[in-house]
This record gives C-alpha cells, sequence and structure tokens, in this order.
C-alpha cells in the first residue's frame, strides 16, 4: 500500500487537493474550483487518492462529498521516519570512520 500512496501523492495537483481536504469534506466542484484543468481530470485525481485509500467518497443524491483518510499518509510518515532514523546513524556511523581513521 505504501507504494500507491507514494504514487498518489507524487503529482503536485493530488497533494493540492489533499492539503485543501485538511480543512475538511468538500465537493468534487468545490475541489476542482481552484486548479486550471476539467472537472473530469479533477475526478481522475480523486479517484487515484481514492484507489490510495487517502480519501474516501459520500455521495448524497447528486452531490459527492471527498474527505480525507489520512491512515496511509500515517503510514508513509512511519516508513520515512525509520528511513530517516536508519541513514543519521550510518552516516553518523561513517563520520566517526573518517574523523578517526
Amino acid at each position: 500500500m505504501l507504494d500507491v500512496t507514494l504514487q498518489a501523492l507524487a503529482d503536485p495537483t493530488r497533494r493540492a487537493i489533499v492539503a485543501r481536504l485538511a480543512a475538511g469534506e468538500s465537493r468534487v466542484t468545490e475541489l476542482a474550483a481552484p486548479f486550471a484543468i476539467s472537472l473530469n481530470s479533477v475526478s481522475k485525481h480523486v479517484r487515484m487518492l481514492e484507489r490510495a485509500k487517502l480519501v474516501s467518497r459520500r455521495v448524497a443524491g447528486r452531490e459527492h462529498f471527498i474527505s480525507l483518510t489520512p491512515g496511509p499518509m500515517d503510514e508513509a510518515i512511519g516508513w520515512m521516519t525509520q528511513q530517516k532514523a536508519l541513514w543519521a546513524w550510518r552516516l553518523g556511523r561513517l563520520e566517526e570512520v573518517l574523523d578517526h581513521g
């Protein structure tokens, strides 16, 4: 799932959609408003975020409401935190070797 999450977040438009949803649920048409792309294109971005389980959709009549579901981002943050710690340790060891080499 991490691969799908990172792939979904790799696109700046999708990251902007996620940032807008951090403020709360939004209609698809409201999400599309600030972008200079078609509603259909925004819908494709939303579907990619749905596949990554970063957002969920609620349908009320003809309206589609999108909400942020941060669980997959928590998983990505956890992985990145582990990688950062590992590389900090490795670089620290390398620095020791170089200083005392």
